[in-house]
């Protein structure tokens, strides 16, 4: 197996997948959000994650919405694809089909639900990597979403696995974060996929940010990651304080819930949802349209 080629560095946008009216797949509006990010100066695009609504979406759905993704990429900006599943065989099936398309990485999330031990989680994300590891494998460690929390001591194990190069670390834990950028060997990617923290991480030493705040504010959330890995505390808090309103209230309601109703606001993509998520509830669209204005997005 050749090694695996570095990952980027920055703001990783976790793209929404825009979807029509009667909740089929926008690929228009997906294409539309593909050149948005290029020209803001996105580092990364991530596509069909959990703001991807990756639960929602059939199989031929995401393997076309990475297969889109990248055509209209076009190599301008690289593309992790989302490729996780509570099931081994079909998250091979999904890297290998990313492989094939030419994802630049692939993001396999924790098991959910079925609940996994340590030695389960291991023998899971290598087994991967023995299959689809020269396509770069970040593990992504969400527990209070994947009801399984992948442990300091089997992410360092994973670390030397070949093809394992990185992690989306979603706990906004700074200790947890701060002992994987002591103990990760060199090369290994430690990306904060917690807005509300990620510039503390990156001050830290983390590696960028897989970001839902930079589906509004690309511009923003790149310049924030490029002062802060470059360790400008001014330049980065500036921007972090501008958006940290955004930062919280796109998490009112279940992600992607807020931030599809905020597109929507901005006239990037309609705020379609698929059951059973549903539209941001009325009681709680002006602080997310509050939080667009403290952010200079609304006028």
């Amino acid at each position: 197996m050749t090694p695996s080629p570095a990952l980027p560095r920055g703001s990783i946008v976790a793209l929404v997948t825009p979807m029509h009216e009667d909740g089929s797949v926008d690929y228009d509006a997906l294409r539309a959000l593909v050149d948005w990010h290029v020209a803001e100066g996105t580092d990364c695009i991530g596509v069909v994650g959990t703001t991807g609504e990756s639960p929602t979406v059939d199989v031929d759905e995401h393997c076309e919405i990475i297969r889109v993704a990248v055509e209209q990429a076009a190599g301008r900006v690289p593309v992790m694809a989302g490729c996780g599943g509570n099931s081994t065989r079909e998250a091979i099936a999904l890297a290998e089909y990313a492989r094939k398309v030419g994802a630049d990485s692939q993001l396999q999330v924790v098991p959910y639900y079925n609940k996994p031990g340590q030695e389960g989680m291991y023998l899971h994300f290598r087994a991967i990597a023995e299959s689809t590891g020269d396509l770069p494998i970040v593990l992504y460690n969400v527990p209070g979403r994947s009801a399984a929390d992948l442990q300091h001591a089997t992410v360092l194990r994973l670390a030397q696995v070949p093809g394992v190069a990185g992690i989306k670390e979603a706990t906004g834990n700074l200790e947890r974060a701060q002992w994987l950028l002591r103990e990760r060997p060199a090369g290994f990617r430690v990306y904060s996929g917690d807005d509300a923290t990620a510039v503390a991480l990156m001050l830290c030493g983390g590696d960028g940010n897989v970001s839902v705040t930079a589906n509004l504010a690309p511009r923003q959330m790149h310049d924030l990651c490029v002062a802060a890995m470059a360790g400008d505390i001014a330049t980065a808090m500036a921007i972090q304080l501008r958006l940290l309103p955004l930062h919280r209230d796109l998490f009112v309601e279940a992600n992607p819930i807020p931030v599809k109703w905020a597109l929507a606001r901005l006239g990037r993509c309609r705020g379609t949802l698929r059951l059973p998520l549903t539209g941001l509830d009325a009681a709680n669209q002006p602080a997310v349209e509050a939080a667009l204005r403290e952010a200079g997005l609304l006028a």
